[in-house]
């Protein structure tokens, strides 16, 4: 009976192991999937290329669209985690969600932090590279040539990141202990480096997510139509129309050798027709697409945004009072055993719907800087180097994004794998210091945003 007993056990082990692996490669396939038609969408329609350049392009392309369907999955494994705690909680004899069990998730979540380290560290260089690459001289040309001098620099890179974190390790804690641990590349110096690269990345959300939170009133504004309030716009449609018909008579009447004039002209003529498309789209808008639709956003935005403030307030309160409100703190009871929120199931939904808003506001803040303003993609029109760049940005952000829902308290959920292994998550002063940075920088975004009209009529009146 106990031989049967172990083998039964055994059966259901391989058999939840099948279960478990089906499950990852149809999640991965279908971000995958996704990712391809978005990276395409926005890829450059490449002219008559040679076969080696095209080849090139592709494998580029793969690892690219490789790298975002990881970063889309650390951006839906945080909610993902959440919503199959509480449904655990709430079916726990349910044959149907058997599958759904804390050996998936801790799975996903040791896949996550693999993959993202691969794509970090070995991907995303390995693509930037061979794409610049073209053989060393005095080689024969052709992929094993593009192939090997990829590999060199991949290489030195290694090396030189290894030297920067040998360096930096013998600054900060300059111990023989220290030292021993980097000999372990896979223990301790990956974890270690991606930790460091998480630390940037959470920097980084630090200061694209407040100027994001600011900037969503204005992107959805420009999506949404405003209600219609004092204003006639069929004589603003009018009068833009005997504009665009000035305009064109005025092209028209110009010759093709005054180059300048006619460029100018030709791109007033196109300014004008966009704001005319405008003005037709407001006033083809329904009732209650002006008048109701977009004061719910804006007050839907304003309240998510104070919800997000008045969270990272009551974390540092916790901070000061409870050492276990540390991210690095005690571990929780594990997927399925109890609520996250103390108001379940609602509490775990608001805490979904933030940490998608808070990605959502890091990326519109992201590209809104202008350090980062040319990395904005274009349809159709944006290089294979861009997207690289692009897709290397939104891994960082994403990897953070755990991190960063943890450090602020929007989720209390305990990262599992090495997402949790980073060592400043116990520093008490920086995750306190972090919390006060977001809830100040915030703050002062959203009071120059709302104020700003008022300051500029100010301006107006004083001459200024």
């Amino acid at each position: 009976m106990e031989g049967q007993d172990e083998v039964s056990a055994r059966e259901q082990h391989f058999h939840s192991q099948v279960r478990e692996s089906t499950i990852c490669f149809l999640i991965f396939a279908i971000l995958y999937i996704v990712s391809y038609f978005i990276i395409t969408r926005y890829k450059r329609k490449s002219d008559e290329q040679e076969d080696e350049d095209a080849i090139v392009n592709r494998i580029s392309l793969f690892l690219s669209t490789f790298t975002l369907a990881v970063s889309a999955g650390a951006v839906l494994l945080l909610p993902f985690s959440i919503i199959s705690n509480e449904i655990l909680l709430s079916f726990p004899q349910n044959y149907y969600i058997q599958w759904l069990n804390g050996s998936l998730i801790h799975g996903l979540w040791n896949l996550a932090s693999l993959f993202s380290n691969l794509c970090l560290f070995v991907l995303m260089p390995f693509a930037f590279f061979f794409l610049e690459s073209e053989g060393f001289a005095g080689l024969k040309k052709g992929i094993r040539a593009r192939i090997l001098e990829t590999l060199v620099m991949l290489i030195l890179l290694a090396l030189l990141i290894l030297g920067i974190v040998w360096v930096a390790s013998a600054l900060i804690d300059n111990d023989a202990a220290s030292m021993e641990s980097l000999y372990d590349l896979w223990e301790f110096y990956l974890p270690y480096l991606y930790s460091c690269i998480s630390l940037m990345g959470c920097l980084l959300l630090l200061l694209c997510t407040p100027v994001g939170l600011s900037r969503m009133f204005t992107v959805m504004g420009q999506l949404l139509v405003k209600p219609t309030i004092l204003e006639d716009l069929d004589e603003q449609i009018y009068i833009i129309t005997l504009e665009e018909e000035a305009l064109q008579r005025r092209l028209s009447g110009l010759s093709s050798s005054v180059e300048y004039n006619v460029t100018e002209l030709e791109q007033e003529l196109e300014n004008v027709k966009i704001l005319k498309k405008k003005l037709e789209r407001r006033k083809k808008a329904s009732a209650w697409e002006r008048n109701l639709v977009y004061p719910a956003v804006m007050v839907l935005l304003l309240i998510e945004t104070s919800i997000s403030v008045l969270l990272v307030a009551c974390n540092i309160l916790c901070l000061l009072v409870d050492e276990t409100a540390m991210p690095k703190g005690t571990r929780g009871p594990g997927i399925g055993n109890a609520s996250l929120s103390a108001f379940g199931f609602v509490g775990a939904a608001l805490e979904i719907i933030l940490i998608f808003y808070l990605m959502v506001s890091s990326v519109v803040g992201f590209y809104s800087l202008r350090v980062f303003g040319n990395f904005i993609p274009k349809k159709d029109d944006t290089t294979m180097t861009k997207i690289i760049g692009n897709c290397v940005s939104i891994l960082v952000l994403s990897s953070a994004l755990p991190v960063m829902s943890r450090t602020l308290g929007i989720t209390r959920f305990d990262l599992l794998g090495d997402f949790g292994r980073f060592n400043w998550l116990g520093n008490f002063y920086i995750v306190l210091s972090y919390n006060l940075l977001f809830a100040i920088v915030t703050t002062l975004c959203l009071v120059r945003k709302f104020t700003s009209a008022v300051r500029e009529e100010l301006f107006k009146a004083l001459d200024v």
